[in-house]
């Protein structure tokens, strides 16, 4: 059975390699968070440095073996599910001192906990008998935090045997990924993100480890990242006519996170969470008509009563106040805390030269780029190894990357085969063909630009724990990506677990000295930036649909910002100074758009 984390927060997916161990850092405290299923070699090289760190018996399984993929995925997740399991029983049996694992799991939970309350009753006590009976109880009563996975829908690359023939479509990365996880021993959580994949979508309801038991439990849960309810009712109803139930939507803002963006149509968080608010049973309840339709169709178990359905969100959380407010006024289920546990070395995999950089990190130096050969923004940070390798390269007349991993191949403007445009292969080809167009220097320069932007995030994104998880002199000098959120300028140092949770749950404060805007505003000023810059893309030669998406975009920003104002007693109940300066915030943004709608053209 699968069993609650005793936490209102959650760390989500970051890049290939940042969380790809936090739950054998942080599931023991009873602290879910999610694993990337990219990048199946890391994955082995995870898996070999943990099961010697362990003792377990370690047989690698190498690209050249039928259905590696797979099965390097399952393998490392029952390694995970293991050692999570030794280091649970290890800490139930450790005393309740203060230095031991087990007096931090209950020093971490929440004020309001139940179980917090226990254990203060236990420390309180003076019987020595009733002490004893209390402890063995709380030990009784520890948890682990779910192992949840992730899988990116859209990197989903076809392969092929050793003798160049396309192999059949569930070898494809996506459908390979969950197949691995359906295999393995965890029970936990598999996190869909970047839309849909249809294919994928077909392939999950050929495993019962996604579909109730008699009790009405799943061995595995379905959770589905999203950027509004519709996107939330549309994928729900899609699995619910196969009879796969999705147990969270776990709302992300479009802009004000980490890693890729996916903008709305300048929909803001806030009114989002407000229509989840309102819709939530409805939505709850028509999924399961649909589920249960199809459950019975099958000739399968239909479950009496509904099944749960969590409501998520992340990104930009800053304060815990921001947090209790979205847990209280909008009854959201919990939230995802990312960004600011890449300062936590005990969550989190980084790098000491770039966890330095990330420490000294200011507004300026965290922005939305063009480096993701996916062609989607890309929140990342300036000046980090990876971006200089870039610039050696280009300096030296080689610009691009070898692609040796190949997952975000996309690209067949010169090729049969897919390839990346981060690649020297594709940016070698694309030069040439832009020097072969006499054009313009100006706009020559600016199309050259655009493709030397691309990163290789297969390895940047990755390199940090590459560094970890093997010895060689080769992997210590290897150049990282990383994708922090905006939120990370105003978080400054390398902090303790206990001291980014206490910050989570308002026992302690780890934000600099910055001023920091409501999350609210934050999100709101990258999406006035972003309708100004793509209002000045397209304004030489505007189109109707643009003109059209333009002016929808715009009218949704107003719709949130007059939401805002109406919120702002909500927000700021007794702080009468904070709800006149994010309102001067709200009118600044308001004015910024009317002025830009203005700037050169009236129709806009």
């Amino acid at each position: 059975m699968l069993q609650t984390s005793p936490h209102a927060f959650h760390i989500p997916v970051m890049g290939l390699a940042f969380s790809v161990d936090s739950p054998l850092k942080v599931a023991r405290f009873g602290i879910s968070s999610v694993l990337s299923l990219a990048d199946d070699a890391l994955l082995e090289q995870m898996r070999s440095y943990y099961s010697q760190q362990y003792t377990l018996p370690f047989t690698p399984i190498t690209d050249k073996e039928e259905d590696y993929r797979a099965r390097r995925i399952t393998a490392c997740l029952d390694m995970v599910d293991k050692v999570v399991s030794m280091q649970l029983e290890k800490l139930r049996q450790e005393a309740f001192i203060p230095e031991s694992d087990l007096t931090k799991y209950f020093a971490l939970l929440p004020d309001q906990s139940p179980l917090k309350a226990l254990y203060q009753q236990m420390e309180g006590t003076e019987f020595p008998w009733l002490k004893q009976m209390l402890q063995e109880e709380l030990r009784n009563a520890v948890v682990p935090g779910s192992i949840d996975v992730n899988i990116m829908t859209k990197l989903d690359r076809a392969n092929f045997s050793k003798d160049g023939e396309p192999l059949p479509q569930e070898y494809c990365d996506a459908l390979a990924a969950l197949r691995g996880f359906a295999n393995s021993t965890v029970s936990s959580s598999v996190v869909f993100s970047a839309g849909m994949n249809m294919r994928l979508f077909a392939y999950m309801d050929q495993f019962p480890c996604f579909l109730p038991n008699a009790a009405g439990v799943f061995q595995k849960k379905i959770v589905i990242k999203v950027s509004d309810y519709r996107s939330a009712m549309v994928q729900g109803k899609i699995l619910a006519k196969k009879g796969l139930w999705v147990s969270e939507f776990r709302i992300e803002s479009g802009l004000n996170c980490g890693g890729h963006a996916f903008a709305t149509d300048g929909y803001l968080i806030g009114p989002i969470l407000e229509e989840f608010k309102e819709n939530r049973e409805a939505l709850r309840m028509e999924l399961y008509s649909l589920f249960s339709s199809a459950l019975a169709s099958k000739g399968l178990h239909v479950p009496i009563e509904i099944p749960a359905q969590k409501i998520t969100v992340q990104g930009g959380i800053g304060t815990a106040q921001e947090h209790n407010f979205l847990l209280e006024h909008y009854g959201m289920d919990g939230t995802g805390w990312g960004t600011p546990f890449l300062l936590v070395p005990e969550a989190t995999t980084v790098d000491e030269e770039t966890l330095q950089q990330l420490v000294k990190a200011r507004e300026e130096d965290l922005y939305l780029s063009p480096i993701s050969p996916l062609g989607v923004p890309f929140n990342a940070l300036r000046g980090t190894s990876s971006e200089q390798l870039k610039s050696f390269r280009i300096d030296r007349g080689k610009p691009g990357s070898p692609c040796i991993k190949k997952h975000l191949v996309s690209n067949t403007e010169f090729t049969d085969e897919p390839i990346c445009t981060a690649s020297r292969k594709y940016q070698r080809r694309k030069l040439e063909q832009l020097s072969s167009l006499n054009l313009a220097p100006e706009v020559y320069l600016a199309e050259e630009l655009k493709v030397l932007a691309k990163e290789c995030l297969c390895d940047g994104l990755a390199n940090s724990g590459t560094q970890v998880f093997t010895s060689s002199k080769k992997a210590a000098v290897k150049a990282v990506t990383i994708c922090p959120g905006p939120n990370l300028a105003y978080f400054s140092g390398v902090f303790k677990l206990q001291e980014m949770v206490d910050h989570i749950y308002g026992r302690f404060n780890v934000l600099n000295k910055n001023y920091r805007p409501h999350m609210f505003i934050n999100e709101l000023k990258m999406y006035v930036e972003y309708w100004k810059n793509k209002k000045a893309e397209q304004l030489e030669n505007l189109t109707d649909k643009q003109y059209k998406y333009l002016q929808n975009f715009w009218d949704n920003l107003q719709q949130g910002i007059q939401y805002y104002k109406q919120k702002l007693p909500d927000l700021f109940q007794e702080e009468l100074e904070r709800r006149v300066i994010m309102l001067d915030e709200l009118l600044e943004a308001e004015n910024q758009l009317l002025l830009a709608r203005l700037e050169k053209t009236q129709a806009v």
